[in-house]
């Protein structure tokens, strides 16, 4: 791994190593298309950074558990607005998480926010297009740009947070088209979930990439880890069950599953019993 990665400093002051930096991504940017994916279990990390997945996303609770799994890959944390309320709170929020290891933070704050981050040299990831936490305000969960107007706007948000100082967006469910027009003319590092080719990084999450559940329009499953759950889940039933029929019928324990104590001890122990 060491060839393949270049030495860092963390925010945390100590040395590491990374596959990525902030200048690498940048330098890719209309050169070399990059991947990424969700990872929140060490598992799930170290799956993705031997898959050659170039890019991780986490929540911030998660940071220490993905750096077990995948230790040099450049990670990013996502700040849920829930979860951090207040300037303060995404502020030590942020600042904790890239202790832990992280090398950016995901907010789909306000600008303000995003500005307020990239003061204090921040990677911020913003997020544009289909905001799922803040679909009501687009009439549900829908693609965002599906006109001329709306794909101007669309246009406007990418300079404004590029503008307040991200480095990258995630870029949700626009349209393919759209997409494209918009990636080149911006600075910002576009990372694609749903919105087609044209962005700068292909995203998607983990459990849509492994079939883990039913899928949204935007994504695709490369494996299929529900029917290998349901048949775990089928098994352990089964073996639960036979468990207690052979405890119940007497055929467990058997023979190769008792402890045995040597013939004469077993007479000497009996006799003793019965004095």
């Amino acid at each position: 791994m060491e060839q393949d990665t270049k030495p860092i400093y963390t925010w945390d002051a100590k040395p590491s190593r990374r596959n990525l930096t902030a200048a690498d991504i940048r330098s890719c940017k209309g050169v070399r298309k990059l991947t990424q994916t969700t990872a929140n279990t060490v598992e799930e990390a170290a799956a993705a950074a031997d898959s050659g997945i170039d890019m991780l996303i986490c929540g911030a609770a998660n940071v220490d558990l993905v750096r077990q799994g995948a230790p040099h890959h450049f990670l990013t944390a996502a700040l849920t607005i829930p979860d951090y309320p207040t300037d303060e709170d995404i502020l030590r929020g942020a600042l904790a998480a890239l202790k832990n290891g992280a090398d950016s933070v995901m907010t789909a704050r306000r600008l303000a926010v995003v500005e307020m981050l990239a003061n204090e040299d921040i990677p911020v990831m913003g997020h544009l297009g289909l905001v799922p936490r803040k679909s009501t305000w687009r009439g549900g969960l829908r693609a965002v740009g599906r006109t001329a107007d709306e794909a101007l706007a669309l246009m406007q948000d990418f300079r404004d947070l590029e503008n307040a100082g991200a480095f990258s967006v995630e870029a949700e469910v626009i349209p393919a088209d759209v997409m494209a027009a918009i990636s080149p003319r911006t600075g910002l590092i576009t990372v694609s979930l749903g919105s087609g080719p044209g962005g700068d990084v292909m995203y998607l999450f983990q459990n849509d990439i492994c079939g883990e559940n039913p899928l949204p329009r935007h994504s695709r499953a490369f494996g299929n880890l529900a029917a290998l759950a349901d048949q775990m889940a089928s098994e352990r039933r089964a073996a639960l069950a036979a468990f207690r029929d052979a405890s119940l019928d007497g055929s467990f324990p058997g023979p190769a599953e008792n402890a045995r104590i040597p013939a004469e001890e077993l007479e000497a122990f009996l006799a003793a019993l019965d004095r």
